[in-house]
């Protein structure tokens, strides 16, 4: 689906932002990119969009390489981009006309703009927010609204580049919502955070340093590398908790640390065990 092959890009000052980079995305994948600031995330993530073409190497999306020109519409009609900060991505007065905006420009035939509009808006939760102004919306219920937009124009596969980081938890926890429930409805997710703890239901972790995939596989197998200090990442505490409490003969299945509640259960459960 979406494969980069020695993938090299660096900054206008010279420093290198990717290096001979190498990934395969699968259809369906939900992929969870993370590193430290600096480490390439968000230069793949654009990369990946077709905003940003390889220095070196090359992106193929679907078949279609993002250098040639010719491409590009065909590809962001595939692949939508959500950013960190929504205001960036918002054009309308209103929501309605912001979401709209996107399959105008794709030229969809207006009783197809109702129709995606309508969905993006039933899928996000923001129905009663249509006539607002998206710049009148709290930043869980704005970032939503960036969300639609790029839901409206249709697109199979999603990168979301750090969307929860200017949240505050509940809206983000309600924006990652959105995000597994999309996924479990076909979408390709690639979601970018410097957040472990969001990636406990990926099916795929990449971890990057200084341009480079350090490490790669499932979240079980990467939650327990002992090479992520070295990288600088914290483990989820709930993860962390239950590798403390191992070492005291304790054993909390990998499933039930994917929330404080299946957690708490899991220990009621053993006390009412002993």
């Amino acid at each position: 689906m979406i494969r980069l092959e020695k993938v090299s890009y660096s900054y206008p000052d010279g420093t290198p932002a990717l290096k001979n980079l190498n990934l395969v995305i699968k259809k369906g994948e939900f992929i969870g990119v993370i590193g430290k600031n600096g480490s390439g995330k968000s230069t793949l993530a654009l990369q990946l969009s077709g905003l940003l073409k390889p220095q070196a190497g090359k992106v193929m999306i679907r078949g279609m390489d993002t250098r040639d020109p010719s491409k590009l519409p065909e590809i962001r009609k595939f692949v939508g981009i959500v950013f960190q900060n929504p205001e960036t991505q918002f054009v309308g007065r209103t929501v309605e006309e912001d979401l709209a905006f996107g399959p105008e420009n794709l030229c969809f035939s207006p009783m197809e703009i109702r129709k995606c509009v309508d969905m993006a808006l039933a899928e996000t939760g923001l129905e009663k927010y249509r006539h607002r102004s998206p710049k009148t919306l709290s930043g869980g219920q704005g970032q939503c609204v960036a969300l639609a937009g790029v839901l409206a124009m249709r697109p199979e596969c999603l990168i979301f580049d750090e969307v929860t980081s200017m949240l505050d938890p509940e809206s983000g926890i309600s924006v990652l919502e959105i995000i597994k429930k999309l996924h479990g409805k076909g979408k390709t997710i690639i979601y970018i955070t410097h957040n472990l703890e969001e990636l406990h239901d990926a099916d795929r972790i990449i971890v990057m340093e200084k341009g480079k995939i350090m490490l790669e596989g499932e979240p079980e197998s990467i939650f327990s590398d002992i090479s992520l200090e070295a990288l600088g990442l914290d483990l989820p505490s709930l993860i962390e908790l239950a590798e403390t409490l191992k070492t005291h003969g304790v054993i909390i299945p990998w499933e039930k640390t994917a929330s404080p509640q299946s957690f708490a259960e899991e220990i009621c459960q053993l006390f009412l065990k002993t």
